[in-house]
C-alpha cells in the first residue's frame, strides 16, 4: 500500500470543509478538520500535515494570527483559503509567513493543483527530487506509488517510509540514525534490527537478486543509499552482515 500526503483543512463552515475533504480523499490525499483556531493549533502539532489550508475568518481567532505560529510550530506547506480578496490581505498574508494564497469561491481542480505544486516545492526545498527512477524501478515522492517494471508494488507504510528516505537523495548515504530519526523517532534506539528487516524486505520486493542487490546498497556500519544509475554498471554491492 502506499502512504498519503496528509493535509489539514482549516475552516469554520461545514460544507467548505466537506468540499475540500471530499476533493482530497478522491485525488488519494489524507485529511484532518478543524473548525476553529484552538482545534487548528492541536491539530496542527498532532497530525503534522503536510500541507494546511487555512481561512481566515475563524470564529475564535483571525487567521492572520496563526499564519507565523503555523510556521513556527510545524514544516507544513500553508496555502491560504479565503474569501478575503483584497490585494493587501493577500500581500500581508504571504509577508507573514504563507506559501500561497486562493480565493474563494474556487474551482477544486485549481485547488488541488495548487497543493501538487506545493509539494513538488517541498521536495525541490529539501533539495530532494520528487521521482526517481533505479533500473526498472519508479519511486514517485508526489504521488507515493513505487512501480516495477510498469506494475505497482505494494509497500507497507514503514517500508515506504524507508524507501522515501533513500529516495529523497538518491546516490547519497542515508545513515541508519538519519532513517530511524525519521521513521520512529520516538524510539530510535530500539529499532536498528527493525530497519535492517525492513531492508532485506524491500530487497525481496524491488531487487532483481535480493542477495546481491544492486538498488538499496549497504554502508557497512554506516547506513544505505539509493543506487539511481544501475543499468550496465558491473560493480555490485556486497550486503555485509547488517545488509
Amino acid at each position: 500500500m502506499k502512504t498519503r500526503h496528509k493535509v489539514l483543512i482549516v475552516d469554520d463552515e461545514p460544507h467548505i470543509r466537506k468540499l475540500i475533504q471530499t476533493a482530497l480523499v478522491r485525488a488519494d490525499y489524507g485529511t484532518v478538520e478543524a473548525g476553529n483556531a484552538r482545534e487548528a493549533l492541536e491539530k496542527l502539532e498532532a497530525e503534522r500535515p503536510d500541507i494546511s489550508l487555512l481561512d481566515l475568518g475563524l470564529p475564535d481567532r483571525d487567521g492572520l494570527e496563526l499564519v507565523p505560529l503555523f510556521k513556527q510550530r510545524s514544516d507544513t506547506t500553508l496555502i491560504i483559503v479565503s474569501a478575503r480578496d483584497s490585494t493587501e490581505q493577500k500581500v500581508t498574508a504571504l509577508d507573514l509567513g504563507a506559501d500561497d494564497y486562493l480565493t474563494k469561491p474556487f474551482d477544486t481542480d485549481e485547488l488541488l493543483a495548487r497543493v501538487r505544486v506545493a509539494l513538488r516545492n517541498r521536495m525541490a526545498k529539501d533539495g530532494g527530487v520528487a521521482k526517481v527512477r533505479a533500473g526498472n524501478v519508479e519511486i514517485d515522492m508526489i504521488a507515493r506509488t513505487v512501480t516495477k517494471s510498469g506494475k505497482e508494488v505494494h509497500l507497507t507504510p514503514k517500508e515506504y517510509a524507508v524507501l522515501a528516505q533513500l529516495a529523497k537523495f538518491p546516490g547519497r548515504v542515508i545513515t541508519h540514525e538519519q532513517i530511524m530519526k525519521q521513521v520512529w523517532p520516538a524510539e530510535q534506539e530500539h529499532h536498528v534490527e527493525y530497519l535492517r528487516v525492513l531492508v532485506r524486505t524491500l530487497r525481496q520486493k524491488l531487487e532483481h537478486d535480493p542477495q546481491r542487490p544492486r538498488i538499496i546498497g549497504n554502508e557497512l556500519g554506516i547506513g544505505y543509499r539509493l543506487r539511481f544509475n544501475v543499468e550496465g554498471e558491473t560493480d555490485e554491492f556486497v550486503p555485509g552482515a547488517d545488509g
